[in-house]
């Protein structure tokens, strides 16, 4: 009969095997306290060197609109670095037929950027889980450059537009570019991502645009509705024109989840506080003669951010615009079974009292969650989409 001793030195090691035989690393959720894991997984990348994203097939282009510029060098330098997408047409910027996860967008398209629809579908679905112009998606609703340093959404200079939300997906990926201007456009872009196995609790990433202009009188804004599953919001991203020039940002914003109809689970206590600045985005400036003055303060972090404010000249044809975010990545909000999030437009009369406004406003919301998801709203035409 083994004694007692060795028998529970044997089930230790039989537990430390389990553990180590379970801790097997997927190569996804990778971060500085675990990047010298080594895994399985296959790094591979898409761009217009390499369309299909094929193991050494990158470079191989003879055609494209990098020939004339290459044409003393020839195959392999710089041949193919764009596409060209027409005007009116939607052009398939990856499709992927394993199981795996984006882990990295980079792209810089010419044009108006709310009239570049960029689309994710994920394995067999026929409605896409991601639809919204490419600058909103980017956190540039009002298509200029604005520099944004966020965990998830970064922009650089020359208008370099990165995205690092995690999307896995377990069949297939399809990520298209819908060009509804009038006139034709220009794709420089690379997804990086990672063939590797998909954990069953992984959700399927999500992404709306929605856009009122001007929002009716005493009417709460909806930035989603109608999701239905399990899953987790995480982001919003808030493109706010202003139809006034006073101060615009007293409404709440409201999470509805799980059965919450009149009254909801989480509601915020203010515009500025949800975007997690505070007082208006205010600060104190002294001028020359030592007098203070007070105006918005840009900032961007890596959860929350006020990187773009257009300031208006106080007459009526060139109106405030504020581009904001704020990322759920360390606070997702969680829903077992629906979820609805709406935003007050609200500012002071010059009596003190509480004024409700009629602004435009433009969102992303963000989120992960089990397919199926619930049916998303007709997307808006050009002409509302347009910005002036």
């Amino acid at each position: 009969m083994m004694k007692k001793s060795a028998l529970i030195v044997l089930m230790g090691a039989f537990v430390c095997f389990s553990a180590a035989a379970q801790e097997k690393f997927n190569g996804l959720g990778v971060n500085m306290g675990n990047l010298y894991r080594m895994s399985d997984a296959k790094t591979r990348s898409i761009s217009p060197e390499n369309f299909n994203g094929e193991k050494g097939k990158g470079g191989m282009a003879t055609t494209g609109t990098g020939a004339g510029p290459s044409r003393e060098l020839g195959q392999g330098w710089k041949v193919s670095p764009s596409v060209v997408i027409k005007k009116h047409t939607t052009y398939t910027v990856a499709e992927i037929n394993e199981s795996g996860a984006i882990q990295h967008i980079w792209m810089t398209p010419t044009g108006n950027w709310r009239y570049s629809i960029i689309r994710f579908y994920w394995d067999d679905e026929t409605t896409p889980s991601v639809e919204t112009p490419v600058g909103d998606f980017f956190c540039m609703g009002w298509g200029r450059y604005a520099a944004v340093t966020s965990l998830a959404v970064v922009v650089n200079p020359g208008s370099g537009l990165n995205c690092y939300w995690p999307m896995p997906f377990r069949k297939k990926c399809r990520i298209t570019m819908e060009n509804i201007a009038d006139e034709d456009m220009v794709l420089y872009y690379q997804v990086d991502y990672t063939l590797t196995d998909v954990p069953k609790d992984a959700g399927y990433f999500h992404a709306q645009f929605r856009r009122v202009n001007p929002l009716p009188f005493k009417q709460d804004y909806t930035i989603v509705d109608g999701i239905t599953g399990k899953g987790q919001y995480v982001g919003t991203y808030l493109a706010y024109g202003s139809n006034k020039n006073g101060w615009w940002g007293e409404g709440e914003i409201k999470f509805f989840m799980d059965g919450d109809t009149k009254f909801p689970t989480i509601a915020g206590t203010g515009t500025e506080d949800y975007f997690n600045g505070a007082y208006d985005f205010d600060s104190q400036h002294k001028k020359a003669d030592g007098a203070e003055t007070s105006q918005y303060t840009e900032f961007s972090g890596p959860y929350t951010g006020l990187p773009q404010v257009l300031r208006g000249d106080g007459h009526y044809d060139i109106a405030q615009r504020f581009g904001l975010y704020r990322w759920h990545i360390a606070d997702p909000v969680r829903f077992e079974k629906d979820l609805k999030v709406t935003l007050q437009d609200l500012g002071w009369h010059h009596d003190g009292r509480y004024m409700p406004l009629q602004d435009d406003l433009a969102t992303v919301a963000f989120w992960y969650q089990s397919e199926p998801h619930g049916v998303f709203p007709v997307f808006p035409s050009k002409d509302v989409l347009e910005v002036n």
